[in-house]
């Protein structure tokens, strides 16, 4: 069992949608734990909560699409505060990472430690790549939570 669940979210085709899954790769790519957990999603809600199950912590890694600058890593307790609706980057069609939160939180099914890390992007359009802020913060985000990840040790 997972004491330390990495969900990264996003659609690697997609531009700066991309940078969970990204920060997802250089973490695979690193020698961890056996205790820390780490999953690329492409953002269904209900997927993302069906792994929270005897888990203690989760951190969730997405891209932000709220109007601050690209780069900006900005971080949330879905604990104690909800994630604003139309702050992470999804389709309408999609149950996403917002949606999971409140649902879980409504079914008292959130994990005892939520934390949620998004980095803000500008591009999401088909076939672009990171833009340079964006692979920036997903190199410092990778570097933190391969710290807290060591820490699990």
């Amino acid at each position: 069992m997972a004491n330390l669940l990495i969900q990264c979210v996003g659609d690697p085709l997609r531009g700066d949608d991309g940078a969970g899954p990204e920060v997802a790769r250089r973490l695979l790519a690193a020698p961890l734990p056996a205790s820390v957990r780490v999953r690329e999603h492409w953002g269904e809600g209900v997927e993302l909560m069906q792994e929270w199950d005897r888990v203690t912590r989760v951190v969730l890694v997405d891209a932000a699409h709220s109007g601050a600058e690209p780069g900006i890593v900005h971080r949330f307790d879905p604990s104690n505060e909800p994630i604003p609706a139309d702050f992470c980057y999804y389709c309408t069609h999609r149950f996403g990472v917002a949606e999971a939160v409140e649902m879980a939180r409504a079914l008292g099914y959130l994990p005892p430690d939520l934390r949620l890390i998004a980095i803000e992007g500008r591009d999401f359009g088909l076939g672009q790549p990171l833009s340079p802020a964006v692979a920036a913060a997903v190199e410092q985000v990778t570097a933190e939570l391969l710290a807290l990840a060591r820490r699990e040790d």
